[in-house]
């Protein structure tokens, strides 16, 4: 078991991540969205699985406020090789892709931007379970609308399979909207 590290952050909104071409995008534009954000690679034998079914749910859920993150990672057998560009390109001409595939990261070890190391240290239902480190590509990370890591799954939980708790943050989400008009 490795150690927590800890950020001063207390929102996925308070992050400024690259995008592919590495321009600097703050994560502040999501606010009030649903985001589930995942590590992805190109050559993982689960791709071809992994995402069409993000880029459904994306297409299927955009409309209520649900946007898809992408962060390609090479950390796991080398999975996503190529540059961050590379596999915009696969994500989004093989498989359609429409929402954000940022630049490549490590979600592991030293190189661990900010961003994921808020992420694994999150608690969901006061637990900080896996909290040390991601096991593989497609790690998912649903965050509602305050910026907060509500579920997590692994590579073996298909995107479809958290079709449930995506609409169910979209319903507290479309509450929300209504109490505040």
């Amino acid at each position: 078991m490795g150690v927590v590290e800890s950020v001063p952050e207390k929102s996925v909104h308070e992050f400024i991540v690259k995008d592919y071409r590495g321009k600097d995008v703050d994560l502040s534009i999501y606010k009030g969205k649903v985001l589930l954000i995942v590590n992805v690679a190109t050559k993982c034998g689960f791709t071809n699985i992994q995402l069409p079914q993000l880029t459904e749910l994306y297409r299927k859920y955009k409309d209520q406020g649900f946007q898809v993150l992408a962060f390609p990672c090479n950390q796991f057998l080398k999975q996503s090789p190529g540059s961050s560009e590379k596999t915009r390109k696969v994500a989004c001409d093989r498989f359609k892709a429409e929402y954000p595939v940022f630049r490549k990261v490590c979600v592991n070890g030293p190189k661990t931007p900010p961003l994921y190391k808020f992420l694994k240290a999150s608690k969901i239902n006061g637990e900080t379970k896996w909290a040390n480190r991601v096991k593989w590509n497609f790690t998912k990370f649903l965050i509602d609308v305050d910026g907060q890591v509500i579920y997590r799954r692994g590579l073996t939980t298909a995107p479809f399979k958290m079709e449930r708790q995506i609409v169910k943050a979209l319903e507290e989400r479309a509450a929300r909207q209504q109490i505040m008009y």
